[in-house]
């Protein structure tokens, strides 16, 4: 019994720390962006301005009133449209039964979920400790570090 509060307890960690995340993330991240969505060109490299391109689209369409600049109002609104996204395809992806919600045994079930914690449990004893989860945060920061 003990086991089992202590992955709901975990997975509810996980969901309310994604949600948190979500809405923390700037306009974008996290999505997988292909090489060719920058080189607009088509050279093979990424330029500045190419960069810069990518960054100012990413503004123009947060910019509800089109004045050029984003108000607090504007990047709430964008994170929470965001939000509502990665919402839907996390129970397109986990709601097995197709009830529109997900349930413990719907999240424990999930093999993303039992991939990272077995990456994460280093020794495979079964449990994360604060030295495996250190090292397991690293690693999740240094592929999804900001740039």
């Amino acid at each position: 019994m003990k086991h089992h509060v202590f992955i709901a307890s975990v997975v509810a960690s996980a969901v309310a720390l994604a949600a948190g995340a979500a809405l923390a993330k700037p306009a974008g991240h996290g999505q997988q962006l292909k090489f060719e969505q920058f080189d607009t060109n088509g050279d093979g490299q990424i330029s500045r301005e190419e960069m810069y391109a990518q960054r100012s689209a990413r503004l123009e369409q947060a910019d509800i009133d089109g004045d050029g600049v984003l108000t607090a109002a504007e990047i709430e609104a964008a994170a929470v449209e965001r939000a509502k996204t990665r919402a839907q395809k996390m129970l397109e992806r986990l709601d097995a039964n197709g009830d529109g919600a997900l349930s413990v045994d719907e999240m424990r079930s999930n093999a993303r979920f039992e991939r990272r914690f077995e990456r994460a449990d280093r020794d495979g004893d079964g449990a994360i400790s604060k030295s495996e989860f250190d090292q397991a945060r690293e690693r999740m920061g240094k592929r999804h570090g900001s740039y």
